[in-house]
Parts: C-alpha cells; sequence; structure tokens
C-alpha cells in the first residue's frame, strides 16, 4: 500500500517539474516578445525623433517681449485727474493724466501779448521804411532837378557872356567909328565955316556940314551908350552865373543831404527787420506756450495696457518724472538659439510656440530676424576670448518671432511680456 502511494507521489512531483519547466519556458517567451516589442519601439521613436531633429530646432530658452513705454510728465505741474486704472487697456492719443493748466494758460496770455506788441512796432517800423523811402526819392529827385536847372543856367549864362563879350567889342568898334566920323564931319564942318565967311562956298553946303556934324555927334553918343549897355548886360549876365553858380552848390548840397536821407531809410529798414525778426520771436513763444499747455495733457503714444502706475491726483510732478508705463498690444518672442541650430534657420520660417501658462495649446509665427550678436557681445561685460584660459561655448543668438494675428489673439490679453515659453521652428 505504501509502495503505490509512493509511486503516485512521484508521478505527481514529476508532472509538477514537467508543468514548471514548461510555464518557464512561456514565461521567457513572453518576455522576448515584450522586450523586443518595446526595443522596436524605443527603435522607432528614435528613428522619428531623429527624422522630426532634423527638420526642427527647439528650445526652451525663450520669452514673450514686447515695447514697454514708460510714460512721463514733459512739464512741471499738479495732476488734476488720473483717467486710466492698473492693467486698463487705452488706445493710442488717449489722455492717461491731466495736469492743472492754469499756469501755462497765463503764459500763454502773457505770450499772445507781447505777439501782438511785436506786430504793431513792426507794423510802424514799416511804415515808417515806406515814408522814409518816399521822402528820400521825392528829396533827390526835386534835388537832382535843381542840379540839372543850375547846370543849365550856368551854360546859358556863360552863352550869353560869350555873346555879350562879343558885343562889346562890335559897340567899342560901332563907337570908334562914330568917332572916326564925328572927326571928318567935325573937320568938314571947321573948314565949310571958315569958307562961308569968306563967302566961298552956299549957305546950304554950310548947312549940309554943319547937319553931318551933328548927326556924327550924336551917332558917337549912341555909340557909346551901346557900349555901356553891352557892358552893363555883361556884368548882369556875370551876376546871373554867380548867382546859378551858388544855386548849383545849394542844389548840390541838396542832393546830398537827400542821399543822406536814403541812408537813414536804410537805417530804418535794419529796424524793420529787426522788428519783423521781434515778431518771429514772440511767435515761437507763443508756440511754445501752446506746446506746454498741450502738454497738461498726458496722452498714449500707442494702443496697449497700463502697468506700474505710480500717479495719483494732486502730485506735484517734475518734468521727466515718470508716471506708469504703457505694454504695447503688438508682442512678440525672443527665443535663444545655440548657434549651431541656426545653420538651416531662416526668416519667414514657421514656428510652433508652446506658452507655460497654457500648455495645452500651441500658437503659431514666423521667424522675423536674428540678432546680428550673440547674448553674451551685448551683455554688460562681454567675454574676451583673446585670454590664455579659452574654454569653448556654445554661444546663444537671440532670434525674434513673431505671432500669428489670428493664433495670438485667440489668448487676448493673456499674453504679457516675460512669460516663458517653448519654441520649436520648422527649418526643412
Amino acid at each position: 500500500m505504501a509502495t503505490v502511494v509512493d509511486l503516485k507521489t512521484e508521478d505527481q512531483r514529476k508532472d509538477s517539474v514537467r508543468n514548471a519547466r514548461g510555464y518557464s519556458r512561456k514565461k521567457k517567451t513572453v518576455l522576448l516578445a515584450a522586450g523586443l516589442t518595446v526595443l522596436l519601439g524605443a527603435a522607432a521613436l528614435g528613428i522619428r525623433y531623429w527624422l522630426w531633429s532634423q527638420t526642427h530646432e527647439e528650445t526652451d530658452d525663450a520669452y514673450v517681449a514686447g515695447h514697454i513705454h514708460p510714460i512721463s510728465s514733459r512739464i512741471a505741474g499738479t495732476v488734476e485727474t488720473v483717467l486710466v486704472n492698473d492693467n486698463e487697456h487705452v488706445e493710442r492719443g488717449q489722455v492717461l493724466v491731466r495736469l492743472d493748466p492754469r499756469d501755462t494758460q497765463v503764459r500763454l496770455a502773457q505770450a499772445q501779448a507781447a505777439l501782438a506788441m511785436a506786430r504793431r512796432q513792426a507794423a510802424s517800423a514799416g511804415t515808417a521804411v515806406d515814408f522814409s523811402t518816399q521822402n528820400a526819392a521825392a528829396r533827390i529827385t526835386e534835388a537832382d532837378g535843381e542840379v540839372r536847372g543850375a547846370e543849365a543856367a550856368i551854360a546859358a549864362d556863360d552863352a550869353a557872356i560869350t555873346e555879350m563879350t562879343a558885343g562889346i567889342s562890335k559897340a567899342q568898334a560901332d563907337l570908334a567909328e562914330a568917332e572916326a566920323n564925328r572927326r571928318r564931319a567935325e573937320l568938314d564942318y571947321q573948314r565949310y565955316k571958315e569958307l562961308e565967311a569968306k563967302d566961298q562956298v552956299s549957305r546950304q553946303q554950310f548947312d549940309h556940314a554943319q547937319a553931318a556934324y551933328e548927326a556924327a555927334v550924336a551917332g558917337k553918343n549912341a555909340a557909346k551908350e551901346a557900349v555901356h549897355q553891352a557892358e552893363a548886360r555883361l556884368t548882369q549876365a556875370r551876376q546871373s552865373v554867380s548867382k546859378a553858380r551858388a544855386q548849383l552848390t545849394t542844389s548840390r548840397g541838396k542832393a546830398l543831404s537827400a542821399r543822406a536821407a536814403s541812408t537813414e531809410t536804410v537805417v530804418r529798414k535794419r529796424q524793420h527787420e529787426a522788428a519783423v525778426a521781434a515778431v518771429a520771436r514772440a511767435e515761437s513763444v507763443v508756440a511754445d506756450a501752446k506746446l506746454r499747455l498741450s502738454y497738461t495733457e498726458v496722452r498714449s503714444p500707442v494702443a496697449g495696457r497700463v502697468g506700474r502706475k505710480g500717479v495719483e491726483a494732486g502730485q506735484r510732478l517734475q518734468a521727466g518724472q515718470p508716471l506708469l508705463a504703457i505694454v504695447e498690444d503688438n508682442l512678440w518672442v525672443v527665443a535663444n538659439y545655440k548657434e549651431t541650430q541656426l545653420t538651416k534657420m531662416k526668416p519667414k520660417q514657421e514656428v510652433e510656440i508652446t506658452v507655460d501658462s497654457f500648455p495645452d495649446h500651441s500658437l503659431r509665427g514666423r521667424i522675423d530676424s536674428m540678432s546680428p550678436g550673440t547674448g553674451a557681445q551685448f551683455s554688460l561685460l562681454p567675454s574676451d576670448n583673446a585670454t590664455g584660459n579659452f574654454t569653448k561655448i556654445v554661444q546663444r543668438v537671440p532670434v525674434k518671432i513673431l505671432f500669428d494675428r489670428e493664433s495670438a489673439n485667440q489668448y487676448g490679453r493673456l499674453l504679457v511680456p516675460g512669460m516663458s515659453v517653448v519654441a520649436v521652428a520648422a527649418v526643412r
């Protein structure tokens, strides 16, 4: 009986051993199949990643960037009203802060009054120039006319003197001829008188001789008077010449005085030019006052959101004092790729952007440009690789990536400068 039981136990043991060996073989087969599957999957993934990496460059050293415009006051003044709040969106040209305008309004009124006075002075100076110019021209014309008249009178008197001198010579010749006729007539008269006393000639012949003698005496007297008149006319002509010469001297003096008046006109023109320059200066002061008045309204230079607001109503400001900042709506990504990743990278290539704030959604973008230098070159203390202990370090180059507008609009104002992103550029 014991032998039969022992035989059954031995058979069971052998069956158990066979079953265990079969299970071990199956397990090894399953493990081998699983290992091969994992290995093939890893290889497939590796090949896929290798192929993907040949056409894509990825970096997590990237962030959202944008223009941040510091807003400050251009003039000193007191804040009257603050019209915006923190994080509020504003449009370009919107009034952000209004200063008390009364001081600048007073300065503008003073500048406008000074401008009106300068314009009146310039108008008066211009009228004086016109009057002086016309007066000088009239005086010069009058003086020149008097000079020409005096010169003409002198010429006429000189001609008269020449003519009268010739007339005196003729009158003296006539006087000499009349004297000769008188002497002949006197001699004839004396002879006829003696002959008439001796009754050798008739009374009629004597009367003819006496009449001829008396006519000769009268002719001599007339010729002498003609000489006296010619000499008187010559003297008068010489006096007229002297008077004309004096008039010429006076006229020339008037001409010089008139031309001196034209010099005065030049002085008045210079005064008018100075007055016009004063008007221009006053106009610039008015323009400056108007500008300063416009500066009492601090406006936004761009559309964006308000940040870093540090101004309140009633605050006294100085020129250039910062008030707040405007973050412009137009944002982009700065991705610092390694220099070894830039081989195939070009502008306008597509980029997939994943923002850490919402990692389940990707945004689209395009490469805009690359920095003209590495990040180290634009640091405060750039490295100098000319030293003896040089160690080569792969540098990073900032690449500017622009968001696709439709893609970025999905998140509205959730995108802000400084957010971390992962940028994957398709460089195929």
